[in-house]
């Protein structure tokens, strides 16, 4: 019976019902016609054990629709919840029970803390909620908060490499190979050319030209290609009179400059939903035993794709990468993978010592078969993670004459406002069958 009202508990957590199983009702409404009810049921796990996960997804659920009060509304708490547990000097009597549940059952059970990719882009996405309510004052505040977690992501990343210890197992050393071809060989999970990216370009909206340009620079060596991250570096380095553009101009060429009644338009493209985990099994033996653990995992390859064309205005415009946010999860979850199987072969054997003492003095008992089956259940893999986030992200620019146009790209079209002198920002966001087009003029 405890079993019983256990597994009954658990299974609204994340425990036994995969997080991708629960997230799939609200991706397929957030891609048709009627996504309100998406951030609903989202935000209704805001006050849930996996409260800071549910109220990334609602921010990002209510932002792909629009609603850009909503979002900060979710966002900020989320961003109370991450400063919650940076909070926690000592740990708390639920932390510590929660950690002790986790042994009994799985990972699950553990409040969820987020990854470092999470966080830093959940400022960035604040930042452009902020932008988009007509807030530059919040906006910078939140572009800047952005830039000093990816320090402080580095720095804690740097830390516990060096503690890390990898364990001997060939299956998990496999794995962990193949996510690194898989993602690219992908060398850091929080370091992004796109957060670089849009920091600098809020910045130089915003007239804070001088840290934009160190921001596009960090863009420029996360993402070398990127022609539109080189024009924006050598623009503001000849404009800014820095030491490095004749460099720059040596290595990409002069960056176009507008002509008389011309207007900036910058796309910001962001396409599909980021993977979600799966899992794989682990065999070894326990007190001669073999005994299986479940691990979380990627399946397939998420390279990037190419540019997408955008039509409308005087000559056909191409995007082209600046971030493949499905490797920056295959890596996060590289970086991971040891300490999981560390946590996960002491779970098992814990569990392995209770169906032992279930055992009576003729060997197997309605205990010890009751325990071997709890065991088989509750041997999930923790597939948690942000899942609305776009897959990727892509970035196109250009000069055109001040007026109207109407643009069509991928599944959908708009019109655009283009002025002599200003920036026409257009946010693109793809869900798969329907395109939104966000504007501001700046």
């Amino acid at each position: 019976m405890c079993l019983l009202l256990l597994l009954q508990g658990c299974a609204y957590n994340s425990v036994l019902i995969a997080y991708p199983a629960q997230l799939a009702s609200a991706k397929t409404a957030l891609n048709s016609a009627d996504p309100k009810s998406a951030v609903d049921k989202l935000a209704g796990g805001i006050q849930s054990r996996d409260g800071l996960l549910y109220a990334e997804e609602a921010g990002r659920a209510a932002q792909i629709i629009g609603d850009f009060t909503a979002s900060k509304q979710y966002f900020q708490s989320a961003v109370s919840a991450y400063e919650k547990f940076d909070d926690q000097a000592v740990v708390s009597l639920s932390d510590v029970s929660a950690k002790g549940s986790s042994f009994l059952v799985n990972d699950n059970v553990i409040p969820y803390r987020g990854a470092g990719y999470e966080r830093i882009l959940l400022h960035q996405y604040q930042a452009l909620n902020y932008l988009f309510s007509g807030d530059a004052t919040g906006a910078l505040v939140e572009v800047r908060r952005s830039n000093e977690l990816q320090q402080l992501e580095q720095q804690r990343y740097e830390a516990s490499s060096k503690t890390v210890q990898q364990m001997d197992n060939g299956t998990v050393s496999a794995e962990m190979d193949r996510l690194s071809q898989a993602s690219g060989n992908l060398t850091s999970s929080f370091l992004s050319a796109y957060s670089y990216y849009v920091t600098g370009l809020l910045h130089e909206l915003l007239g804070e030209a001088n840290d934009a340009f160190i921001d596009y620079r960090k863009a420029a060596q996360l993402a070398p290609e990127n022609t539109y991250v080189q024009q924006d570096l050598v623009r503001l380095a000849k404009a800014l009179q820095m030491p490095q553009y004749e460099e720059f101009r040596q290595r990409w060429g002069e960056a176009p400059l507008p002509q008389a009644n011309q207007g900036k338009v910058i796309f910001i493209v962001e396409q599909g939903f980021v993977p979600y985990k799966d899992s794989f099994g682990v065999p070894f033996t326990i007190n001669g035993n073999w005994q299986t653990i479940a691990l979380p995992t990627y399946k397939g390859s998420y390279i990037a794709p190419g540019g997408d064309t955008i039509d409308g205005l005087s000559q056909p415009l191409v995007t082209e990468p600046i971030v493949n946010i499905g490797a920056l999860a295959i890596t996060d979850l590289k970086e991971q993978l040891p300490w999981l199987l560390t946590r996960q072969v002491a779970r098992v054997y814990a569990k392995s010592e209770m169906a032992r003492n279930a055992e009576g003095s003729s060997g197997q008992t309605l205990g010890s078969v009751l325990m071997q089956v709890y065991n088989v259940v509750t041997e999930q893999a923790d597939r948690r993670s942000w899942l609305t986030l776009p897959a990727q992200a892509q970035i196109a620019q250009r000069y055109v004459d001040a007026g109207n146009y109407q643009i069509n790209l991928l599944h959908g079209n708009a019109e655009i406002e283009v002025q002599q002198g200003k920036t026409t920002l257009v946010w693109v966001i793809d869900t798969g069958n329907i395109t939104r087009f966000y504007t501001r003029l700046i």
